[in-house]
């Protein structure tokens, strides 16, 4: 098998174990939407392991970015494509500016939900999206400490790799 498809592969057994677990989690804690728990795993599942631990608190951090900025946003705004675009634009922009670029996307997904909501209870709601997000975060940011099925070191000369280079040939032996 290529090394692309072998990358494909984990990182989407890892997004579909994130996907279950955080969903289980979310109902067994009995959370209102527990969707939105499911959803932030497959969003923020990488494949590289380190990437995932070093975003992962700069992910939380911009949950709670969105989380605000959405609860006050929805406040003032009405529930219009328009308004949940300058939410998710304003959130984004805003965790740019704090140095949470990686989590921006997270922040307008968690903004222009709330916005799209207009509860009567917006800081309630918020403080539910924050929850269900944060823990799909988590969930996605543990499972990162998995291995993956076939570690880089043990790729074939010639497959390619996730980024589309191919792999340099391994100078050991092959294990028989």
């Amino acid at each position: 098998m290529r090394r692309r498809s072998l990358s494909g592969l984990q990182v989407a057994v890892r997004a579909a174990v994130g996907a279950s677990v955080s969903f289980a989690l979310a109902q067994l804690l009995a959370l209102p939407h527990p969707i939105f728990a499911f959803t932030a795993a497959v969003i923020v599942t990488d494949l590289k392991p380190t990437q995932s631990r070093e975003l992962g608190l700069r992910r939380l951090g911009a949950t709670l970015v969105g989380g605000v900025a959405g609860a006050a946003l929805s406040m003032v705004l009405p529930s219009t494509p328009w308004a949940i675009g300058a939410g998710v634009l304003g959130a984004m922009l805003l965790c740019d500016m704090l140095g949470a670029r990686e989590g921006a996307k997270i922040a307008g997904y968690i903004c222009g939900l709330i916005v799209f909501e207009h509860s009567a209870e917006p800081w309630h709601d918020a403080f539910y999206r924050m929850i269900e997000t944060a823990l799909g975060v988590t969930v996605a940011w543990a499972i990162s400490y998995v291995p993956k099925l076939i570690p880089p070191e043990r790729a074939g000369a010639g497959d390619v790799t996730a980024e589309g280079a191919t792999a340099p040939a391994d100078p050991r032996p092959p294990i028989r």
